[in-house]
């Protein structure tokens, strides 16, 4: 017996609306929800959790305007502005869009290359300009917030309660955990090791932002053995890093001359995302000494000129994070 049109019709809608519905998945803060939600009916007693995870935790707010008198975030000159790049006498930006591979396999990334006047040009800012756990925005807000004309995620330190967060040369917290990257006010950006040293003492030394997440995929321009096994936070709720994933990264060229690259993913015909490896390789391509990965996934955002760079998961929706990394200027 053969199906009419009608009813062929009708089974292809839903087929392609259960398509679209498997591959929309639920953010990490609604999963988190989801779960608590789900263990407190249980009697699990889930109240701890979502104390930690889900309710915001402001320690400091106005965290901008303490730092903004330090930070060198306005241009003398006029700027020059195309879809692609940005110049002014403080900074020097161009965005490349790269497409590897095809059909199911095909990746896309976007490389923002960077060269600033010195270390201090590059600012960071706080979701709803506030420090603390659990206080989220999306990157476009953010930036929008501060007058940024470019901007990337940050390492979503608030989704965790360790770390080393300096940011516009102010130390925020000092439970060093992993390996971390720091950038200097001279321009230089080292990989270090946060237990082995205080928030205080790389203030002193002129530390103006630092990330930490991880791992570093590059180091003296090789890449990093074992990073294909390296999980960053095994706490309730998170995912791996492992596998093929939307990744923001950042490479170091030389003093002042960075590299920040968003790879898309979990988008099969667009991009499927990179494996930790794949990522070292596109930034040794791009010619990094070194390259550290921070914090992917849905939140992995570009912005520059008050749009969107990138595709987030394939569909131009932005994923709420803690922070982001971002250049000031006209626009």
């Amino acid at each position: 017996m053969t199906n009419s049109p009608e009813t062929q019709n009708t089974r292809s809608q839903q087929l392609a609306t259960e398509k679209a519905s498997k591959s929309k998945k639920p953010s990490r803060r609604t999963v988190l929800i989801g779960s608590l939600a789900v263990l407190a009916g249980a009697g699990g007693g889930a109240g701890w959790a979502l104390d930690r995870f889900v309710v915001e935790h402001v320690e400091q707010t106005g965290v901008t305007s303490a730092a903004a008198a330090t930070a060198s975030t306005a241009s003398d000159t006029a700027a020059k502005i195309t879809d692609t790049s940005y110049t002014s006498d403080l900074a020097k930006i161009n965005i490349a869009k790269t497409v590897t591979g095809s059909g199911n396999s095909q990746v896309t990334y976007f490389a923002a290359d960077l060269n600033l006047k010195d270390g201090t040009v590059l600012a960071s800012a706080f979701a709803k300009d506030s420090f603390g756990e659990n206080i989220t925005e999306t990157t476009s807000v953010i930036a929008e917030n501060n007058s940024a004309i470019f901007a990337i995620n940050g390492d979503y330190y608030g989704f965790r309660d360790t770390g080393i967060i300096i940011r516009n040369g102010v130390a925020y917290r000092d439970k060093g955990a992993r390996e971390g990257l720091a950038f200097y006010k001279d321009g230089s950006v080292k990989a270090y090791d946060e237990t082995s040293t205080e928030a205080d003492t790389l203030v002193s030394e002129g530390v103006w932002q630092t990330v930490s997440f991880g791992p570093t995929v590059v180091k003296n321009s090789k890449q990093v053995d074992g990073i294909d096994d390296v999980e960053v936070d095994t706490n309730f709720g998170n995912h791996s890093i492992q596998g093929q994933q939307p990744r923001t990264a950042i490479g170091i060229i030389d003093d002042n001359h960075y590299v920040f690259v968003v790879v898309d993913g979990r988008s099969e015909g667009y991009s499927v995302g990179v494996t930790m490896p794949e990522l070292a390789q596109i930034m040794l391509d791009l010619g990094c000494k070194t390259a550290y990965n921070i914090d992917g996934g849905g939140s992995s955002t570009m912005y520059f000129n008050g749009k969107l760079v990138n595709n987030p998961l394939g569909r131009n929706q932005e994923r709420g994070t803690s922070d982001i990394l971002f250049i000031a200027g006209q626009g």
